[in-house]
């Protein structure tokens, strides 16, 4: 049974997740103040800490980083964000300071935010199981010399992404517009290409028509990803036979693309 800490001041809303939780077998603690989250984590183990940025006493982001630089609590210990605040700012400074997720309470209803949670606890098991084997071999630390190039503008998603590819072992190299995306393409060697289709400077999928029109380059294997394009148009743009794979950014998570890249390279053994 995996156990959460549950942070919201709202009791109408705390109650609502809680019986959601506990009703999919989670052991849940609900506290409203950031001081009381810091004293749970101190007194308690918990699996993950599903953290609000606006709370009594402190904000989350005090809270967040209380947590990260102080040496008297767990540096593994996970914490994903989930609130209303989720621009791409918000999101960018609560990765900086050392959350492992986020969550937007207006983009899920209760019984997807705990579809989440699940994906992200499996998520970190498998980062676990990652860093004891390349700790046994060395030799695994880059997944089979693999290098992947991450065109992408959004920091939050190059973070998500990008680490948990470099957790399995890839080597990634990030650009973060069509343009440099298509340039770094040309001049170096890379096994994978993931891009966003929609992208400053050039779209992902024209830097992509491109890159395939140059000599040798023609076979890299492509996976698009967007945010905004609708299942017919990204089935429009895999029988375009420009990429290999394509998947809505927003209904994919960083494991389960990863998932995908091994799987894909297992089948061209």
């Amino acid at each position: 049974m995996s156990k959460i800490l549950f942070v919201e001041d709202d009791p109408f809303i705390a109650e609502i997740y809680k019986k959601k939780f506990e009703s999919s077998g989670f052991e849940v603690l609900n506290v409203i103040t950031g001081k009381a989250v810091l004293k749970e984590a101190l007194v308690q183990k918990f699996d993950l800490i599903l953290l609000d940025l606006v709370i009594p006493e402190m904000s989350g982001t005090e809270v967040l980083r209380e947590l990260r630089h102080n040496p008297k609590y767990d540096a593994d210990l996970k914490v994903v964000v989930f609130s209303n605040l989720s621009s791409t700012e918000d999101r960018e400074e609560c990765l900086k300071l050392g959350a492992n997720g986020f969550i937007s309470k207006t983009e899920f209803s209760p019984t997807e935010v705990v579809a989440e949670v699940n994906r992200f606890l499996n998520q970190f098991s498998e980062q676990k199981k990652n860093v004891s084997r390349q700790e046994q071999d060395p030799a695994q630390q880059v997944k089979l010399g693999k290098r992947i190039l991450l065109i992408e503008d959004e920091a939050v998603f190059v973070e998500m992404f990008s680490r948990r590819l470099r957790d399995e072992g890839y080597e990634v190299v990030a650009e973060v517009n069509g343009i440099a995306g298509l340039d770094t393409a040309i001049k170096e060697h890379f096994d994978m290409i993931i891009t966003d289709v929609m992208m400053p400077g050039m779209e992902g999928s024209e830097a992509i028509r491109r890159l395939k029109e140059i000599k040798g380059k023609a076979s890299v294997p492509i996976f698009f990803f967007s945010a905004s394009l609708d299942d017919q148009r990204l089935k429009v743009l895999t029988d375009s036979g420009l990429g290999n794979r394509t998947f809505l950014k927003t209904q994919v998570t960083p494991s389960e693309l990863t998932y995908a890249v091994n799987d894909f390279f297992k089948e061209q053994k």
